[in-house]
């Protein structure tokens, strides 16, 4: 008579116990960042477009030469003056002999000749022309110096607070420094501001004058998904690159500053490009306005809330990870009207491993008008009895 033996059986059962318990290790277990990649130059920054999130950085508050990076600036002050009504593309700039002289990069404008402001940007923005920045900052308010004053204004109101901009074109001067944190803040800026012109930075050759020069930023010929922005140097300011790229619907700007080499500015520029899109992902958490939670309300004519977020909510966090998200409304017990569209009450709280990367204020959706005696009476009787019995909505 055979006998049937249980071993396999019993194998397995273990080998599944085995493997189920090792899958909740797995998902247990404390997520670990991957380490950003060495970098080889005196700052940087890495930040996601929509989430604001910085992904990696060195020295990103130490003072830097901008060099040509300053047209960054130069830029966003023109497209504002046409977004304006100002001045318009058509209009025409009669260089100056100042405009003409300027030394470095050139478009090769002439003294005397009328330009339009359409070849002067794409002179700026494509071939970094000296020449044709300060024509450009001549012609919207008289003087390079005072245009560098409009510079900081915009800067200020950027919040760009420790850039101080002496001229239109990043030559070297002392006190005309900046910071790769706040050239960051300024690019996401002239992207968010000017879409319409800022398809001018992908823009890789321009012809002027019978003389075509390329656009020096060879991450567009490299990174098809690389659409701008400005590369800059000087001897002082080594070499300078303010990169964006967009990869599967995710925005991510590279500041990159005090390289050795117009080489080593592109590779470590690919280099961080590669490490944000391949470590992380961003997330679009809310809508503008949605609707996250309905609050009650007490002496109102209405007693419920709807509570939302006053701007689109979006969150960067490490690839794969996004399960990880704690989010939580905190709301105070006692809300009562009146109520106007847009009072903060409340705030949401976004974590990922037990630490706060998202706080954003809870706003009114409605407006809640203050009820009628009665009705307040009757709230107030309510509110009596409910603190009395300790109870809680």
């Amino acid at each position: 008579m055979k006998t049937h033996s249980n071993k396999p059986f019993i194998f397995a059962i273990l080998s599944f116990l085995v493997f189920f318990f090792s899958l909740q290790a797995k998902a247990n277990a404390p997520f670990v960042s991957p380490v950003p990649p060495s970098f080889a130059g005196t700052a940087h920054i890495v930040l996601d477009y929509d989430s604001h999130a910085i992904i990696a950085d060195s020295n990103p508050d130490m003072l830097i030469e901008p060099a040509s990076l300053t047209k960054i600036m130069t830029g966003y002050v023109v497209f504002d003056e046409l977004k304006q009504g100002r001045m318009k593309l058509e209009d025409l700039v009669t260089i100056s002999e100042r405009a003409w002289r300027m030394p470095g990069s050139r478009m090769f404008i002439e003294v005397g000749r009328q330009v339009s402001v359409q070849e002067l940007i794409k002179g700026m923005v494509i071939q970094s022309g000296n020449d044709a920045s300060v024509a450009l900052a001549e012609h919207i308010a008289g003087t390079e110096e005072r245009f560098a004053q409009l510079m900081n204004q915009y800067a200020l109101k950027l919040g760009m607070n420790n850039t101080n901009f002496l001229n239109a074109t990043g030559l070297p001067d002392p006190e005309h420094l900046t910071t790769v944190r706040d050239l960051s803040i300024l690019t996401h800026a002239l992207i968010r501001d000017f879409p319409d012109f800022y398809n001018w930075y992908s823009e890789k050759r321009f012809t002027f004058n019978g003389i075509t020069q390329y656009n020096r930023n060879r991450l567009l010929w490299q990174d098809p998904t690389v659409d701008g922005l400005k590369t800059g140097h000087t001897s002082s300011a080594g070499y300078c690159l303010v990169s964006s790229a967009m990869r599967n619907n995710m925005r991510v700007i590279v500041v990159v500053a005090g390289t050795e080499s117009a080489a080593q500015r592109i590779s470590e520029s690919q280099k961080l490009l590669n490490y944000a899109f391949r470590f992380y992902e961003t997330h679009k958490l809310y809508e503008q306005e949605q609707r996250l939670i309905d609050a009650r309300v007490w002496l109102g004519q209405r007693d419920t809330l709807g509570l939302g977020i006053a701007d689109e909510v979006y969150v960067t966090v490490p690839r794969g990870q996004y399960q990880n998200l704690k989010i939580d409304t905190l709301i105070p017990k006692q809300i009562e009207a009146p109520i106007a569209i847009g009072d903060q009450i409340g705030q949401l709280v976004v974590s990922f491993n037990d630490e706060i990367i998202i706080e954003k204020p809870l706003i009114a959706l409605a407006n809640i008008e203050q009820a009628s005696f009665f009705k307040r009476l009757m709230d107030r009787i309510k509110l009596l009895f409910r603190g009395l019995l300790g109870k809680e909505d």
